[in-house]
């Protein structure tokens, strides 16, 4: 089984990059961030004609998750995550596919930092801790794939001095990140290549995709349940090479399920 996730920065503004990307990864299950788009904009009609089913939680210009499954529709869960009541922004979409729970996630960004916008990005974490732990509790096979805005070491990111204040880089945010993965999750890229620098995330200015000026900060965290079927994890370079695409790249693992 192979599982993505896509930061893809505006679906309707890069809905050829992504239908070209599905056609040659061939993924089964897509977790997708930055839809920019509202519910009624969502293009089902030509995600389904590529081949996939999909639900979606949209916000106009910005936010918006969605998860995408080939040749059948996710079983929906649930959009947005516990005790916030107020909270408007569309990020978090949670179905099951194949008996698999899987949550979606597009996580604060959270700068400038310190901050209001840093101080929600805390607390979107300590609610995304406190729901992580109630679906370990169900014991069921489960991921949580999405772009987390944290680079959780050194290796995650190209020039670490020039991040520390950075809210994707500060302490804060990646004790929380740690805090989460000390739950029982497994991150799967940082799992199977522990030692290398791979990044997610390439600005658009000052040629750093072709520098390789990157940062990691799109993740995939596996249940207990579901480590030990973790085969591959890459990141899949290419589409971010081609013209008007996004500025984070697919990251795409391998599952052998028996």
């Amino acid at each position: 089984m192979k599982i993505a996730t896509y930061n893809v920065n505006g679906i309707n503004g890069r809905l050829a990059i992504l239908l070209r990307w599905l056609a040659e990864d061939d993924p089964d299950v897509v977790c997708l961030q930055e839809l920019k788009t509202e519910d009624a904009n969502f293009p089902i009609r030509e995600i389904e004609r590529s081949g996939y089913g999909a639900i979606w939680h949209g916000q106009k210009s910005w936010n918006g998750v969605a998860i995408l499954a080939r040749e059948t529709t996710p079983i929906l869960t649930r959009r947005g995550l516990p005790e916030g009541p107020d909270d408007s922004h569309s990020r978090y979409i949670e179905a099951v596919v194949n008996g698999i729970l899987i949550g979606c996630i597009y996580l604060p960004n959270g700068n400038p930092a310190p901050g209001p916008k840093f101080d929600y990005k805390l607390r979107w974490f300590r609610r995304l801790h406190h729901y992580a732990a109630e679906l370990l509790a169900l014991e069921v096979p489960a991921f949580l794939a999405g772009d987390f805005n944290v680079m959780p070491n050194e290796l995650d990111v190209y020039n670490p001095a020039r991040w520390r204040d950075d809210a994707l880089f500060r302490p804060e945010a990646r004790s929380a990140y740690a805090k989460l993965v000390a739950q029982g999750w497994t991150d799967a890229v940082r799992h199977l290549h522990p030692g290398e620098r791979i990044y997610t995330f390439w600005k658009y200015w000052r040629n750093s995709f072709e520098r390789d000026a990157g940062l990691r900060i799109d993740h995939l965290l596996l249940s207990p349940d579901l480590a030990p079927m973790l085969r591959s994890a890459t990141v899949r370079r290419e589409p971010r090479g081609w013209p008007r695409t996004s500025d984070h790249a697919p990251v795409l693992i391998e599952l052998d399920l028996g």
